[in-house]
C-alpha cells in the first residue's frame, strides 16, 4: 500500500462513516462540521455539486481543523489539483477517467477513484490505487457484487457510496474489504438549510455510537 493510501486509511479508521454533503450555502458549512464533530464524526465529503461547495470546504478547513475534509465529485485533473491546493485531506470521484488516474498517480495527494465493475477496479489498481469508491453501491450490484470483487482483488479495499443509509450501513461495514461507507442520510439537504444541527448531531451519534 502506498503512502498516499496509508494516509487515506488513517482518515477512514478514525471515522469510517463519511457524510456526503451537498451544501447550498457556504454559511452553513462551519456549524454543520461542528454538529458532525459533536456526534463523533471527524471526516466529511463536500461534493462539488453546488456553487457554494468550494467556499464551504475552505471555511471548514480554515475554522474546524479537527474535521478532515474530503472533496467529492472530482471529475477533472484540475479539480483534483484545486482540492489539494485548498488544503483538503483527500479527494473522491464517482468514476475514474485515464486522465484523472494518471494525474492522481503522478502525485502524493490521497485520492479515492470511483469504480463499479471489475474493469474499473483493474484500471485503478494498475494505476497504483488500493482504496476505491464503490459507486453507485446498491445499483451496481450491492454487497453480492462487492463480495464477487473480493476474489480477484483480495488486497483492494472499498468505500461504498450510493444507496447507503441508516438501515444498511452497518451491514456494509461488516464486509472485510470495506474500510468506510459514505452516505447523505447523516446530513440531509433540508436539515442543513433549516439549521437543524441537533438532528444532525443525533444521527452522527447513532452512526458512531458516540455518547
Amino acid at each position: 500500500m502506498s503512502s498516499r493510501d496509508d494516509s487515506l486509511m488513517q482518515v477512514v479508521k478514525t471515522s469510517p462513516v463519511i457524510p456526503v454533503i451537498t451544501i447550498e450555502s457556504a454559511s452553513d458549512a462551519v456549524p454543520l462540521a461542528r454538529a458532525l464533530l459533536k456526534g463523533g464524526i471527524a471526516t466529511i465529503e463536500i461534493a462539488l455539486r453546488t456553487p457554494a461547495a468550494t467556499e464551504a470546504a475552505r471555511a471548514i478547513i480554515a475554522e474546524v481543523p479537527k474535521m478532515s475534509v474530503g472533496i467529492g465529485t472530482v471529475l477533472t485533473p484540475q479539480s483534483l489539483a484545486e482540492a489539494k491546493a485548498m488544503g483538503a485531506r483527500y479527494a473522491l470521484s464517482p468514476g475514474a477517467t485515464p486522465e484523472l488516474l494518471e494525474a492522481a498517480a503522478s502525485g502524493d495527494f490521497p485520492y479515492i477513484p470511483g469504480v463499479a465493475t471489475a474493469s474499473d477496479v483493474m484500471a485503478a489498481v494498475v494505476s497504483g490505487f488500493s482504496v476505491l469508491k464503490f459507486f453507485p453501491a446498491e445499483n451496481a450490484g450491492g454487497i453480492a457484487a462487492l463480495r464477487a470483487l473480493a476474489g480477484p482483488f483480495p488486497a483492494t479495499r472499498f468505500c461504498p457510496t450510493g444507496g447507503i443509509n441508516e438501515k444498511n450501513f452497518r451491514i456494509w461495514l461488516a464486509e472485510p474489504n470495506v474500510v468506510a461507507v459514505g452516505g447523505s442520510w447523516l446530513a440531509p439537504v433540508a436539515d442543513i438549510a433549516a439549521g437543524r444541527w441537533d438532528a444532525i448531531t443525533a444521527r452522527a451519534r447513532a452512526a458512531t455510537g458516540a455518547a
